[in-house]
């Protein structure tokens, strides 16, 4: 199964395509206002030598995180599934920051951090063994000095971490090891369906697919020429 991932929840927002778990290509920029959403993933696409209509499931980074990029993720997901069938898959953000700390290395307790604004971080533990990680206390809000009372002594990761925390290590959750977690799953789902993580309740309106590049580059999805294999 090739699958493109598009991870947007941090300020470093990727792109990657893989194929069977293994990841053909990847790019990644600032996040912002500047950022074009779909420009990064023709990039990777050239790189892989793919073709759009060759992409057979599209993968999201759930967050938690930047509510505005998992928005523009999730709106591209959900236009280029009404222009083609595709595959939709979600993926928490923080697992996927879990599943990069223990390939690099770390074991034991895995504390993934991440801002969640007005003061306060979302937490989630992992453990770390020899042969893989899993959850061990699930994603919650707490202040700065919650955090640091809880993970004293242990792995503290996420995005951006040393703005707020001497002893953490930043870590952006990247859209490589999102393709690689999607490629193990098959719980597929439809595009409405696809809900960024926010543990806060919210009034916010879902994201319409947007400006004029990004209904260009979802209507290119059916038009003549556009699905072809680059040369």
């Amino acid at each position: 199964m090739t699958i493109l991932a598009l991870e947007f929840s941090s300020s470093q927002r990727s792109v990657a395509v893989a194929r069977d778990g293994q990841v053909l290509a990847a790019a990644a920029t600032a996040g912002g206002r500047e950022m074009n959403a779909f420009s990064l993933i023709e990039r990777v696409l050239a790189e892989a030598c793919l073709g759009r209509d060759q992409i057979d499931c599209l993968a999201v980074g759930l967050g938690p995180g930047s509510y505005t990029g998992i928005r523009v993720a999730l709106a591209i997901a959900q236009g280029w599934q009404l222009a083609r069938p595709i595959r939709l898959l979600g993926v928490s953000s923080a697992d996927c920051l879990a599943s990069q700390g223990w390939a690099m290395g770390l074991r034991g307790r895995i504390h993934v951090v991440i801002d969640a604004q007005r003061g306060e971080f979302y937490r989630a533990v992992y453990e770390g063994a020899t042969d893989g990680w899993r959850e061990v206390e699930p994603l919650q809000i707490q202040t700065a000095a919650a955090v640091t009372a809880a993970a004293a002594g242990e792995a503290l990761v996420g995005p951006d971490l040393t703005r707020w925390f001497a002893s953490g290590q930043a870590l952006a959750p990247s859209a490589a090891e999102l393709a690689r977690l999607a490629s193990r799953r098959t719980d597929f789902c439809a595009g409405e369906k696809l809900e960024p993580v926010y543990l806060r309740e919210t009034t916010f309106l879902k994201a319409a697919p947007g400006p004029v590049a990004g209904r260009d580059f979802l209507q290119g999805l059916d038009g003549a020429g556009l699905s072809q294999r680059p040369e």
